[in-house]
């Protein structure tokens, strides 16, 4: 029987398949960033200022940084952010946090 947290990945993992479908019909190209983090990673982002907290669900296998092309160049479709969090309520996308924008980021919290 999967764990909680088993069960979250698994639901954030359906979640990510679709929104990388959603970003081909909408004619995107998209390259992967993280998804699993080693805490020892996690320390040295909090220590040179690319994270803020150890509470990263890149740890819990929750998040993934994704870069969006089109026609060449990188982008951050605002649209995908809003289609990831209307997925799940537990989503959420690194565009709309308030103190840190951290684009590429689409994670479920648990």
């Amino acid at each position: 029987m999967a764990s909680e947290l088993g069960r979250h990945q698994e639901k954030f993992s359906r979640d990510l398949v679709k929104l990388l479908t959603k970003a081909f019909e909408l004619g995107y190209e998209v390259r992967m960033g993280e998804v699993q983090r080693p805490e020892e990673m996690q320390k040295i982002y909090i220590k040179t200022g690319r994270s803020k907290t150890m509470n990263s669900m890149h740890i819990k296998k929750c998040a993934a940084d994704l870069f969006f092309m089109l026609n060449g160049a990188l982008v951050y479709p605002p649209e995908l952010g809003a289609y990831w969090e209307s997925l799940n309520p537990l989503n959420s996308w690194g565009g709309n946090w308030k103190s840190f924008k951290d684009m590429p980021h689409f994670e479920r919290r648990v």
